[in-house]
């Protein structure tokens, strides 16, 4: 994970960890409205003041929620490509099925969904800001796992194969049109004859079905 994601979960001490799991529990049942800090404090068994002292103010307290969330896609990505070193399809797959099967489940993100659909609206700008560095860091994390694997393609190709794979698979986080993976089958076989260097023919896992 990049740094600036990064920086919004580093912060904090012991209670940091279960106050972010407390809220982001909160917005996904509640709406983010729901959530206050005296709230938080009485669900952990805790002072206020710890709370603030733990997350600053309510607008860090959600930054610090969707970087967490973030933080995990991210990982599943790097984990992904340490698993296939030699296998970018296979790499590609397990990552795009890991994004997307987190997704799924992912109660910060449904709540974030629902409200796009006339509900509490509050997280909405910060998630579009979030985005935008989700995109920067999945595309620079993902590019370089790409060159390593293929070495003879030029950057210029890694970079418009990778921009377009990172831009369809959120896509299919907020809007998924068939099943983690067949989805993940059909980007894993998209990246493998794309970012071809002689390794054509890459087969779909599923057939396309």
């Amino acid at each position: 994970m990049g740094d600036t994601l990064a920086a919004a979960t580093a912060v904090g001490g012991q209670y940091r960890q279960p106050i972010l799991v407390a809220a982001i529990e909160i917005t996904a049942r509640e709406g983010w409205s729901a959530v206050t800090m005296a709230r938080l404090a009485e669900r952990i068994g805790i002072s206020r003041q710890t709370v603030y002292n733990e997350v600053g103010s309510k607008t860090a307290l959600a930054e610090a929620m969707v970087a967490h969330e973030l933080d995990r896609f991210l990982a599943l990505v790097g984990g992904a490509f340490d698993r296939h070193p030699d296998d970018l399809p296979g790499a590609v797959y397990d990552a795009v099925r890991g994004v997307l099967d987190l997704a799924a489940d992912n109660v910060l993100l449904r709540a974030v969904v629902s409200a796009t659909h006339g509900g509490d609206a509050e997280l909405l700008p910060l998630l579009t800001t979030r985005a935008d560095t989700l995109i920067t860091e999945a595309t620079a994390i993902l590019a370089e796992r790409v060159r390593s694997h293929r070495p003879g393609v030029s950057a210029e190709q890694i970079d418009v194969a990778v921009d377009v794979l990172v831009r369809a698979v959120l896509s299919h986080v907020m809007q998924p049109s068939d099943t983690p993976a067949r989805t993940a089958d059909r980007l894993a076989w998209l990246a493998g004859r794309v970012l071809d260097d002689g390794s054509s023919g890459v087969p779909l896992r599923y057939g396309g079905r």
